[in-house]
């Protein structure tokens, strides 16, 4: 087993795909937490509370949710590549145990997320730290809620990339795999919130787990007000962890058995 980890750690050192992944959590974290912060959550449309309240730097900091599809297509794809270029009949006759190989993607891939998003809130932190400090604006949390506000982000950016994982091995399709993950985290769940009596189910799906993990409302709050009805009610983050570590065990369940009697070919 060690030795599939540090094969699948050389392997995903030696490709521009994670590099790149993290380059672009760089560039999200701090630019688009950077560009929010600058511009101002009261300044928005519809307006929200400032960055002097609680609401408002929560407000600011969830938006970092909305990434969660890079390290998610990053898993999808760490699992589909081997498909699409048929390397997983020469990985499997290395080892033909299959579920380890998959046990050591699930280990090497989700120590790459949890770097993913260590590089993601790092630099979002910078970013919102520097440009509160340029607006002269007080923050309205202090600072170690804030940093443990981001902690729990990069979590989920850790379980989604397992979450990816689990799907890439059962779809297998690389195109379709990512169709399904990326069109799921961009539009499904929010789509699900503007249907009655299944909106009421988000708070137990991944992203309604994840919100309620970064006390992110803001989205749910803006199309409750639009449809004039209530606002889902989120589980504590607490709550949202313990769901999403559920979805992420399912996911690594999912992943590893998926492959044990399917054709390769």
């Amino acid at each position: 087993m060690n030795r599939l980890i540090k094969a699948e750690f050389r392997r995903l050192l030696a490709t521009r795909m994670w590099w790149g992944a993290l380059l672009v959590g760089g560039l999200l974290g701090g630019g688009l937490i950077g560009m929010l912060t600058l511009a101002g959550p009261e300044n928005f449309n519809p307006p929200m509370p400032g960055l002097h309240t609680e609401q408002g730097v929560r407000t600011v900091l969830g938006f970092l949710g909305y990434t969660a599809l890079v390290p998610a297509a990053i898993g999808t794809l760490a699992v589909t590549s081997e498909y699409r270029h048929r390397t997983i009949n020469f990985t499997f006759l290395f080892a033909p145990r299959r579920w380890q190989v998959l046990v050591a993607k699930i280990v090497t891939h989700g120590a790459a997320g949890v770097c993913y998003g260590l590089v993601l809130t790092t630099t979002a932190a910078l970013a919102f730290f520097g440009s509160a400090a340029a607006r002269d604006v007080t923050l309205g949390m202090p600072t170690a809620d804030i940093i443990e506000l981001l902690a729990r982000t990069g979590l989920a950016m850790a379980a989604y990339t397992v979450l990816g994982i689990g799907m890439g091995a059962l779809i297998r399709n690389q195109v379709a795999a990512l169709a399904v993950v990326i069109g799921y985290l961009y539009a499904g769940e929010t789509l699900l919130m503007m249907i009655p009596g299944i909106r009421h189910l988000y708070p137990w799906l991944p992203g309604g787990a994840a919100a309620a993990l970064t006390d992110f409302t803001a989205i749910s709050d803006a199309l409750a007000q639009q449809m004039s009805t209530d606002p889902v009610h989120l589980l504590s983050p607490v709550g949202g962890l313990l769901v999403l570590l559920a979805y992420t065990a399912l996911a690594a369940t999912a992943a590893v058995l998926s492959p044990m009697r399917r054709d390769v070919t």
